[in-house]
């Protein structure tokens, strides 16, 4: 069965089966595997896109469930994602977020979710935003800063 949506702001058809996990898709099908596996249950974030807006996990989500709507990776925050997805990627890199990496897609992707619908976040609300991204190397106390400095840069 045929799914179509929109992905990284191209339309995308996908011959696929339906119920399978949207990560899956992404990664496997597309080729686009900066979203990572992580648990496979919704629990560690490491899989987020936003869908339509909205930062979800890809991993429990299927496919057949996404038709016709917008999703975007971590591959389609670049340039021309817009301020608040700047303003956070460059956070990021001034403030040395990263550690290993591997959950750094799903917190960036989550981080900008929220700045985009709270510009001027408390440490409550980054950590209700942010809760269920785990990061095994501990760096919560800078992702928490760089979501500051980010909002910040955004005049807020």
């Amino acid at each position: 069965m045929a799914v179509s949506f929109t992905l990284n702001g191209h339309a995308v058809t996908l011959d696929a089966d339906p119920q399978m996990p949207l990560l899956w898709a992404i990664r496997d099908e597309v080729g686009l595997t900066g979203t990572k596996y992580g648990c496979g249950m919704a629990q560690c974030g490491a899989c987020t896109v936003h869908l339509d807006g909205e930062a979800v996990r890809s991993c429990s989500l299927a496919l057949g469930d996404i038709a016709g709507k917008q999703v975007v990776t971590i591959e389609g925050v670049g340039p021309s994602a817009g301020p608040v997805a700047l303003a956070v990627r460059d956070a990021w890199r001034r403030l040395d977020v990263v550690q290993c990496g591997y959950c750094q897609s799903g917190q960036i992707m989550s981080a900008v979710a929220l700045l985009k619908s709270n510009r001027r976040p408390s440490d409550s609300d980054i950590d209700a935003a942010m809760a269920g991204n785990a990061c095994r190397c501990a760096t919560y106390v800078r992702i928490r800063a760089a979501i500051h400095e980010a909002a910040r840069s955004l005049g807020a």
